[in-house]
């Protein structure tokens, strides 16, 4: 009770004082560690273990700040953690696991923060948006100065960037966090100043903000770019490279790293968790259209038959993916040389981005470098064009796709977790196996 008083005194003296000076205070706390304790491991989380442990913590933290009424599975699990497009990180100390954050990327359910603000001037950038989100530092960690939370905040903004393709992040805080996050990180808030009631967190007040990525490196030069290596977060986001993080190995350049198989699904989701039997018709149609295969078949909740007119069906399933290529394009006996940026895949198309203006019905041969050493060289012909807050991309029909491409293509149809691609030729780890009874 003691603590408690003398921080909501701290509070309100901080608030006293001008802007500037309070935003100097909190730069003034900065304590980044740039060589943290080799105890501390940074990594997805994709065991039951680390899945169950990060739940865990973020229950107990939501619970106790008043984000959500307690659960009976002791767990904070919602749909956006089923999505193969949202990934957990874990810190943890000892082996055991005592920090946890999630980054959700717009997908087939949007995200949370949506339902209470309006992100149409962050759709309207160039490049990809994550929600940031289920943050939580074990009890007996936070008061450490950031030994985990700063090393956590670190590997969200690197994984973002390098295997996330996310430009821009999106966060839902409490009011009286938000200037921690614009006085450190340069956050700017949205249009919508404060939500009183936000559904997301149990009906607590709000407030949403978002960051560019790309634009975060020259800010946090200027603010920290003079400091020493402590208080130095430009260099700590930047530059330090710390050991600690444990960073996915790809076959291909996918942009996601799914964690859950059939069997994890079922158990926090169905055994541990109620959250299938919540969803309404939709969700529940979309969940069996993103994951397509038999084993996920017996563990996600089954739509109403009134309802498969309500979602379209794609003739042949589509895959995010960051691979450059190049398509070469014959005009008047010369060859033409366009850089491209393929951003989706499937059997028989791609999408990418393209600098140069490439006209409707250009047909050429394309090289894509689909991962490591793995390289595919394709005839196709650009169909569509599309403009977004001034970045062109094209979908590409491929008729005849090589043996690299439908290799890459059936790899990506038969390995549904970061796991199974990590190997040439592996096989799903759950190939073949039926769900598990549940447990006690």
């Amino acid at each position: 009770m003691a603590r408690q008083f003398t921080h909501r005194v701290a509070r309100a003296a901080l608030a006293l004082l001008p802007r500037g000076l309070r935003f100097a205070v909190y730069r003034g706390l900065v304590d980044c560690d740039p060589r943290p304790d080799p105890r501390l491991v940074l990594k997805i989380a994709d065991t039951r273990e680390e899945l169950e442990a990060c739940f865990c913590i973020l229950h107990d933290a939501y619970v106790a700040a008043g984000f959500m009424t307690p659960d009976p599975s002791g767990l904070r699990v919602t749909v956006y953690h089923a999505l193969p497009t949202t990934t957990t990180l874990c810190a943890k100390w000892d082996g055991q696991v005592v920090g946890t954050i999630s980054m959700i990327r717009d997908g087939a359910f949007g995200f949370p923060m949506q339902s209470a603000f309006n992100l149409n001037p962050v759709r309207a950038g160039a490049g990809n948006i994550a929600e940031i989100s289920a943050l939580a530092v074990a009890p007996a960690f936070r008061k450490t100065g950031g030994r985990i939370l700063f090393p956590l905040m670190k590997f969200m903004y690197e994984y973002c960037l390098a295997y996330f393709d996310t430009r821009h992040i999106v966060i839902a805080v409490n009011p009286n966090k938000i200037e921690m996050y614009e006085s450190l990180l340069f956050f700017e808030r949205l249009p919508t100043r404060v939500v009183d009631s936000y559904g997301f967190a149990n009906g607590a007040p709000a407030v949403g903000a978002s960051l560019d990525l790309v634009r975060a490196d020259a800010l946090l030069e200027q603010a920290y770019g003079a400091k020493r290596d402590r208080k130095n977060l430009h260099r700590y986001f930047t530059a330090n490279r710390l050991p600690n993080i444990q960073w996915p190995q790809r076959r291909f350049h996918t942009t996601n790293d799914p964690v859950l198989t059939p069997v994890l699904m079922d158990y926090f989701f169905n055994q541990r968790t109620q959250v299938f039997a919540t969803l309404d018709d939709r969700k529940r149609l979309l969940l069996q259209q993103i994951y397509d295969d038999p084993g996920y078949a017996k563990v996600l909740p089954s739509p109403s038959a009134s309802v498969h007119a309500l979602v379209g069906v794609r003739q042949h399933q589509r895959f995010s993916i960051r691979c450059p290529a190049r398509l070469e394009v014959a005009s008047y006996g010369a060859g033409l040389r366009f850089p491209l940026q393929v951003i989706e895949l499937s059997l028989h198309g791609f999408s990418a981005d393209c600098a140069l203006p490439l006209p409707e019905g250009s047909r050429g041969w394309v090289e894509i470098d689909l991962g490591q050493h793995e390289t595919a060289c394709v005839e196709a012909t650009a169909v569509r064009r599309q403009e977004s807050a001034g970045v062109v991309s094209y979908g590409f029909e491929v008729p005849e796709p090589d043996a690299a491409w439908q290799g890459c293509v059936a790899a990506l149809q038969a390995g549904r977790t970061h796991a199974d691609l990590s190997t040439p030729g592996a096989l799903p780890a759950w190939a073949g196996a039926s769900v598990l009874p549940a447990l006690a």
